[in-house]
């Protein structure tokens, strides 16, 4: 799925604007990164996000799953998926969506949009610091 434009990766799944996005995080939504640790490393992490390897999704997210991460409570769990753009948030986005999972967004823009959206500066070192 890296061959796709833009446009096809955000319409695999919902997708919502970072302001929304944000708003469904501080109302309780999951927020979930599933960029890899060279880009987390790069460019810094999001506060209260769970990293989740995009090639072990049903592992990881599935209720059932031994391996699970703890948040995802069941298949009603709200959950905000964020990527370096869309083009790895949409498909992730989509196989949640797939297996079962029934309030999964993905945000327009990806980490990049969140971050300016949300005024919070990003270290390197993935330390928040206030803008």
């Amino acid at each position: 799925m890296t061959d796709l434009t833009l446009d096809e990766a955000a319409a695999l799944a919902p997708i919502q604007t970072p302001d929304a996005a944000i708003a469904k995080v501080a109302a309780g939504a999951v927020l979930v990164d599933v960029r890899g640790a060279e880009g987390r490393a790069r460019d810094g992490v999001i506060d209260g996000a769970i990293f989740g390897d995009r090639y072990n999704i049903p592992a990881e997210f599935l209720p059932d799953s031994a391996t699970k991460h703890p948040e995802i409570v069941d298949l009603d769990t709200p959950i905000v998926v964020v990527c370096g753009s869309v083009r790895g948030s949409g498909p992730v986005a989509a196989e949640l969506v797939e297996l079962g999972f029934r309030n999964v967004t993905h945000v327009e823009g990806g980490f990049p949009a969140w971050q300016e959206a949300s005024g919070v500066a990003v270290s390197g070192d993935g330390e928040a610091c206030a803008v």
